[in-house]
């Protein structure tokens, strides 16, 4: 398989690596400094893009790699807010083929199978409080992260006490605390860390008098999400229209 990577830092050189050690051909990579080459025919060639930014850039990378009929698998996060409806419009039917996900890890993918599972266990014993809460490296500039939002939607969904969620403070390792905690019973609160270089972890807490039960999923490394994307490409190179890891994961 033809890859084109989007973004070429930290995620970007272990997916090549991953991809390449799986038998495909990385054909182009395109970073801050060369967006010029959406338009070379190397890109063009491409069966599938990997896409790793940021949120400000998410959506312009999708529509530059649909204008040449690539196939984009993305894991960039924050985008949804204001392009949601987009890119559900732009894949409806098989236009165009997006396979987006806040975590590619397959990790994390069983660890969002059992918070369902989970979840509609405790919708049944009101006493507990949930909570959840998200650490990330410094870099990371969204809070709470794609993970912790796909997290607090699955519980929303399956917990009739919580209608929505909330973001929560954000503590910094300086000492900082951005926003606040206050929140509705009915909300779903979603605090977020960011400590020196931690790669991901997400904690759910459902808390009452008697006890907790606390459920986590914690990343060694980069390794697990960038494994996972090379697979979603896999997947993405036979199948069309908006995909994501329940599409590939069949728990």
């Amino acid at each position: 398989m033809k890859i084109a990577l989007i973004g070429y830092g930290k995620m970007g050189h272990m997916i090549e690596q991953i991809a390449l050690q799986r038998g495909h051909e990385i054909v182009c990579k395109i970073d801050v400094d060369n967006l010029q080459d959406f338009d070379s025919p190397e890109f063009a060639s491409a069966d599938v893009a990997i896409e790793f930014t940021n949120p400000t850039a998410a959506y312009d990378n999708y529509l530059r790699a649909f204008k040449h009929n690539v196939k984009v698998v993305s894991g960039s996060t924050g985008w949804m807010k204001d392009h949601k409806a987009d890119v559900e419009a732009l894949t409806k039917d098989g236009k165009q083929t997006l396979f987006w996900a806040s975590n590619f890890s397959i990790g994390v993918a069983v660890f969002s199978a059992v918070n369902r599972y989970l979840a509609k266990i405790m919708n049944g014993f009101p006493q507990y409080d949930v909570e959840l809460v998200e650490t990330h490296h410094i870099h990371k500039l969204d809070a709470p992260s794609g993970t912790a939002i796909t997290l607090a939607e699955e519980i929303v969904d399956n917990i009739d006490r919580k209608t929505s969620w909330k973001a929560g403070t954000t503590t910094w390792d300086d000492g900082h605390v951005d926003g606040s905690d206050d929140h509705k019973a009915d909300e779903l609160l979603v605090k977020s860390i960011r400590h020196e270089e931690v790669p991901g972890i997400h904690t759910i807490t459902y808390d009452s008098d008697a006890d907790q039960i606390t459920i986590s999923h914690s990343a060694h490394s980069r390794k697990g999400f960038a494994l996972g994307a090379v697979l979603a490409a896999e997947y993405t190179l036979t199948h069309k229209g908006l995909l994501t890891t329940s599409d590939l994961f069949k728990f």
